[in-house]
């Protein structure tokens, strides 16, 4: 009964007092060089990737400490020794600013920037010491994302740099509105995250919650975007994703400037977009660069890939099983046929094909790129030729099946995708029992959880419930651009108008 209640409850975060996290008490900088560095070896543990050594400055003793695992050793050498080296005759504040030095005096903040890839340098008598950036960067080129791939428009992609991520973004949205907060999560990880938001556009309630659910967040361990998610989510036992994955930055500029919320990590090149709705996950930017005809023919061809890749195989299934009448009288001899040599039931018959099809699938994903398409083909054209001679499976179910796949890989979504797969199995498991009614019912269960259901207090089903008929103009169709004067109401923006006349003027959302 417990499951129940979280499945068809909205199980909202509770307002709650934020969680007791460890906090270290700050270590002043002592006068001592080799207090500081025996201090600094021992908070590390003494790990071998620890390096020390004295700068040649005339009547300064100095240490000079880098983790050389997270250090470019040629900043080292071009920042640090080159200065060092033919800037003798120059004052040590002189020199300190030709290293670009950043003056620190808690040590516990010291060790932070030692493991993010700096550099320390401890002067006898000082109670600060100089940091410097000296971190050494791998990272990939932008390109666009191999699952998220277009006909049209931009083709740049997220990496796992979050000074990129941030730097794509704000290339496009040159606007001072834009707003970024920063977060440490994880105990241990400290991994950065950063929400973004436009300010004139993003309601502050839903800015108010994003903050409280991310701070309270008390966890050990915290290394992506994806980590994130299951702690602000609103149902985490629902099997409907509830928060946007992408990895394209025009996609999340476009739901920014709709009055949405993006969630970017450091390490990640996925970002979280919120508060969404259902709709959202078969939208895709192709629609918008196509002519609006096209887009819509596009996107309701979406949506209806959703009944089909949920309904298709159960609805086989009671064909077959119970309501044989209901099949045309030409097909009836073929259908009738092909099925009754199979030795078992067809609700076995469509699970074994179903758990099949998701073997190759992910077998395709794990092999190497060739070879995963290689047995993707080949592997679904031996073995269906093969269970269909062998008499294990009708030639009717391989036709169901293959339909079923396919429209469940038209989803933009990946999340959305998984749901759908998986969600397919009780609805098969219900007409093999019911038949009609079956199916009937598990639509009708499956419709009462998505009105139920909420993102950051969004109604996930929205604008079909609640109805709101003024959204629908880019929701399962799309109008042309000209015609959509008001951004969407499900995220509550501040402004609803976003196309206006100078006699017009900007109209509040009230």
């Amino acid at each position: 009964m417990g499951f129940i209640n979280h499945m068809f409850n909205n199980n909202r975060r509770k307002s709650k007092p934020d969680p007791k996290k460890k906090v270290l008490q700050p270590k002043p900088v002592m006068p001592s060089v080799s207090d500081n560095v025996q201090y600094m070896r021992e908070a590390l543990f003494h790990t071998d990737d620890l390096l020390s050594q004295e700068l040649a400055i005339p009547g300064c003793k100095n240490e000079f400490l880098f983790l050389y695992s997270m250090c470019d050793l040629s900043k080292i050498r071009d920042e640090i020794l080159n200065p060092v080296t033919f800037l003798r005759g120059v004052s040590i504040e002189d020199l300190l600013t030709t290293m670009h030095a950043n003056k620190h005096d808690n040590l516990e903040e010291v060790i932070d920037l030692l493991l993010k890839g700096n550099a320390v340098l401890f002067i006898e008598g000082m109670t600060s010491c100089y940091v410097i950036e000296v971190k050494a960067s791998y990272d990939r080129n932008v390109a666009e994302p191999s699952n998220e791939k277009v006909v049209e428009g931009s083709h740049e992609g997220f990496v796992e740099n979050l000074c990129i991520n941030l730097q794509l973004v704000r290339k496009h949205i040159e606007n001072r509105n834009l707003v970024v907060r920063r977060y440490k999560l994880g105990h241990e990880t400290k991994i950065e995250a950063v929400v973004l938001y436009m300010k004139n556009l993003a309601n502050p309630d839903l800015i108010e919650e994003a903050d409280h659910r991310i701070r309270n967040i008390d966890a050990d361990t915290i290394t992506s975007s994806e980590f994130i998610e299951e702690y602000i989510e609103d149902t985490s036992f629902s099997p409907f994703p509830q928060l946007l994955h992408t990895e394209r930055p025009d996609r999340v500029i476009g739901n920014l400037l709709e009055g949405r919320v993006a969630l970017l990590a450091e390490g990640s090149p996925t970002a979280l977009i919120f508060p969404v709705t259902f709709f959202a996950f078969y939208q895709s930017p192709d629609d918008y660069s196509f002519r609006s005809l096209q887009g819509s023919f596009i996107r309701f061809i979406r949506l209806i890939s959703f009944a089909i890749a949920i309904c298709l195989p159960a609805y086989y299934i009671a064909v077959v099983s119970f309501h044989y009448e209901v099949i045309p009288e030409d097909l009836l001899l073929p259908i009738k046929s092909s099925v009754e040599h199979i030795p078992y039931p067809p609700i076995l018959e469509a699970i074994f094909m179903e758990l099949t099809i998701e073997l190759l699938r992910e077998a395709g994903i794990r092999l190497p790129g060739p070879v995963g398409q290689t047995i993707g083909i080949v592997g679904g054209l031996v073995i269906g030729d093969a269970v269909v001679k062998a008499g294990l499976v009708s030639n009717a179910m391989i036709i169901v099946v293959a339909l079923t796949a396919i429209a469940s890989f038209v989803v933009p979504s990946h999340e959305m995708s998984a749901s759908v797969r998986m969600l397919r199995f009780p609805v098969m498991i219900a007409a093999s029992l019911f038949g009609f009614f079956g199916i009937v019912y598990s639509v009708m269960i499956i419709l009462i959880h998505l009105c139920i259901l909420e993102s950051f207090g969004t109604p996930y089903l929205a604008p079909i419930a609640p109805l709101r008929l003024k959204d629908w103009k880019d929701t399962i169709i799309r109008y042309p651009q000209w015609k959509l004067k008001q951004r969407s109401n499900d995220p509550a923006p501040q402004k609803l108008q976003q196309q206006h006349t100078s006699e017009e003027g900007q109209q509040p959302n009230d």
